[in-house]
């Protein structure tokens, strides 16, 4: 059978110039692009009607979802090529950024290495090299090295690998890890004897998290449903054996379970559910034929974790009502939750977003006001105090913390202008000891930018935290360009981390900035309850507040005003450039969650049932207006778009490729003026894009590019 030509292939590697649609507006004329001299791809339609809640939708591209089509390859190969046609002008520029990325990374770098029961572990890279080795040292930094998995090895012949999570046994004689190489979270659990560096028959297909019980001979471990992707069942396996006992199944479709061990190696942890639906229970982690003891019962809306400390269990939860969590220890002998007593109480302007467990202290990592803190609190007397930490706008977060019985806390800050730094903090003299500080090479000098939390009112006169970065003494007078991030989604906060891929930008006079807008948990759970559901289009309307502060303030103007974000974050920029497309110069959205009502009608698809709690379920309509108020593929209308770069990856488990290829083949049927629209598929990679660490920048360069291009910039060079 003849396959259909619906795609004009004569001009894509042509400097000839094709002729689009007439536009009502013509691309600023400063930009080094003219997309209109090349015919963009053209997707067929095929009109396939759908049906949810008594409404009727017609998608003339639902088609695009047919990944073994080569019709589909075809369109997605021809949107590659266009896109390099378009970016030509660039293609030096871009190469340049790549290496000036590149030479900011120390190549050669290494971890600082953690003590855990007697062995010294780090990472390590070597130059040249895109993947780490995982390696550790018994007793001592001078002992020889021992390298428990070159992931460098492992990639040869594979175009994309994600490996880790090592587990080694409690007699040290056997490690297992888990290994991905489609890019689709397919992951193998496999064993490896450390005594004979040989991998064991033993292996596990479309694994997840893996455990050891304390005889080093039997391991728990989960698996994913290989088509949704949804952990839902937990194993126990024991050396040599063919046949493994399913130990849990997680029936529920919206929801997902998972194990971890306990940070003193007493007792296994299952937990199951979803957001505030959780569920827990224990195991003694000695006990290879052991079984799971229920703590408490799932309830909608109740939310706990569990960790253990000698005679306790010390609970994280929203119990009575503590939205931003409680701190609650019981006995181990009667856990159940009427013997929940407050250790650490509810506070309503402080989120406690996790805790660790020392045989002197229990310390608390908390946020109040967008910022982490961290709490240090004495056992033996409940004395506490705070880490002082100096910045205006930062993160701070725990670091490798094994041992118990230390009075040394490991922790790692940074910030927008600070790389992270490892520090050892001794909490009962409040010392600290810098371990290291991550090398950015190149000369990078901190005092050379200044950093800002400023707080913007939204339209419903909601303050909202945002973190900026701009080199020192630069004018608010409306001419610098604005790079402005955001995400806003699964209650995931976004901190003001060094990207030493933004200096880049900075240095050439950018603004660069993290809107905190609503659907994170910056400002607490609230903050979260305020941008999901049926409170979504906060998170919207947030982050167009941000970005006309940004230009009232004069921080920048429209015409240089950039916006990116990915996953949910591309959901983000897709609604915004709906809503106002005026506002910004140029739109790059990464792997972007664009079809909402769709993908959420169609529980195949990986992650779709357990996000009904985020999203809504469009069985239920109400839920399903109140998306379709705001799904950008829905919202595609015809008039004029800013300049947008869409990447997506062909095996993205996350967001399906469909959805962003979907996006664009519409929007450029719709759209009006002459700006750049490009589609650009890695055609091997996964969610986070290429996996190799020089890879990856080769995506930032082409997107740093871009935006440079359309200022009219078409060389490296840096002017003050």
């Amino acid at each position: 059978m003849q396959k259909k030509l619906f795609i004009t292939l004569a001009c894509l590697c042509s400097m000839t110039a094709c002729k689009q649609n007439p536009s009502t507006e013509t691309t600023m004329s400063n930009s080094v692009f003219h997309p209109e001299r090349f015919q963009a791809p053209i997707a067929s339609e095929k009109p396939k009607e759908l049906t949810a809640s008594g409404d009727t939708r017609i998608d003339p591209y639902y088609w695009l979802n047919e990944r073994e089509n080569p019709e589909v390859t075809a369109f997605l190969e021809a949107e590659n090529k266009y896109a390099d046609s378009v970016l030509a002008p660039v293609k030096q520029l871009k190469e340049d950024l790549f290496l000036e990325l590149k030479s900011r990374i120390k190549e050669d770098d290494s971890t600082v290495p953690y003590l855990k029961k007697g062995y010294y572990y780090y990472t390590r890279f070597e130059t040249g090299k895109e993947y780490p080795i995982f390696c550790r040292k018994k007793g001592s930094l001078e002992s020889q090295e021992e390298v428990l998995l070159n992931v460098n090895h492992l990639a040869a012949g594979h175009p994309y690998i994600l490996a880790g999570n090592i587990q080694v046994s409690p007699d040290d004689r056997y490690m297992a890890y888990i290994e991905d190489t489609t890019g689709r979270n397919l992951f193998t659990a496999y064993i490896k004897d450390l005594r004979t560096g040989q991998l064991l028959k033993d292996r596990f297909e479309t694994a997840g998290g893996v455990e050891w019980i304390n005889d080093s001979k039997t391991i728990i471990y989960e698996t994913k449903d290989p088509v949704t992707l949804r952990t839902n069942k937990i194993w126990r396996h024991r050396l040599g054996s063919t046949q493994d006992e399913l130990l849990f199944e997680e029936k529920d479709e919206t929801a997902y379970c998972s194990i971890g061990k306990s940070k003193s190696d007493t007792y296994l942890f299952l937990n199951h559910g979803y957001t505030q639906n959780i569920e827990a229970h224990f195991m003694s982690a000695d006990d290879p034929n052991g079984s799971f003891t229920l703590i408490k019962p799932r309830e909608k809306d109740f939310y706990y974790s569990v960790e253990h400390f000698g005679d306790h269990f010390y609970i994280m939860t929203n119990k009575d009502g503590a939205k931003n969590f409680k701190i609650m220890q019981a006995p181990v002998k009667s856990f159940t939750v009427e013997n929940w007593k407050d250790l650490i109480p509810h506070d309503e302007e402080v989120l406690i977003e996790s805790f660790d467990i020392f045989k002197n202290f229990l310390v608390v990592q908390e946020r109040q006001n967008g910022l982490n803190q961290i709490l240090v609190r004495k056992w033996a007397d409940s004395s506490s105090h705070f880490i002082d930490f100096g910045e205006p706008t930062y993160a701070a977060h725990f670091g490798a913390n094994p041992e118990f019985d230390t009075d040394k806390l490991r922790y790692v800050f940074n910030s927008f202008k600070t790389p992270p730094s490892t520090i050892d903090y001794d909490m009962v003299n409040k010392s600290k000891e810098i371990k290291k500080v991550q090398a950015v090479l190149g000369g990078y000098d901190p005092n050379q930018y200044e950093t800002e939390l400023v707080w913007v009112e939204a339209k419903d006169k909601t303050r909202v935290p945002l973190s900026l970065i701009y080199r020192k003494g630069m004018k608010k007078d409306g001419t610098a360009a604005c790079y402005l991030v955001g995400y806003g989604s699964y209650g995931s906060t976004y901190d003001p981390d060094f990207n030493s891929n933004w200096i880049s930008l900075v240095d050439r006079g950018f603004v660069c900035g993290i809107a905190h807008i609503r659907g994170g948990m910056e400002m607490g759970f609230k903050w979260y309850e305020q941008g999901k559901m049926k409170n979504k289009m906060n998170t919207f309307t947030d982050f167009i507040d941000c970005a006309q502060w940004l230009v009232d303030q004069k921080y920048t103007s429209k015409d240089r005003l950039f916006a990116t974000g990915r996953s949910a974050g591309g959901l983000l920029m897709g609604a915004v450039t709906n809503m106002r497309p005026d506002l910004f110069r140029g739109i790059i959205t990464g792997v972007p969650f664009v079809d909402v009502l769709t993908t959420m009608s169609d529980p195949s698809i990986p992650l779709t049932t357990g996000e009904y709690t985020e999203w809504g379920n469009p069985a239920i309509k109400d839920q399903y207006e109140y998306m379709k108020q705001y799904s950008p593929y829905d919202n595609l209308k015809e008039g004029n778009y800013p300049n947008l770069y869409v990447s997506t990856s062909l095996n993205d488990s996350q967001v399906q490729y469909f959805e962003p290829a979907k996006y664009v083949a519409k929007l450029r049927k719709l759209k009006k003026d002459n700006n750049a629209l490009l589609l650009v598929t890695n055609m091997t990679g996964s969610h986070g894009g290429s996996s190799g660490r020089f890879e990856r920048l080769h995506e930032r360069a082409n997107e740093y590019a871009f935006m440079l291009g359309l200022m009219g910039i078409t060389d490296a060079k840096i002017r003050n």
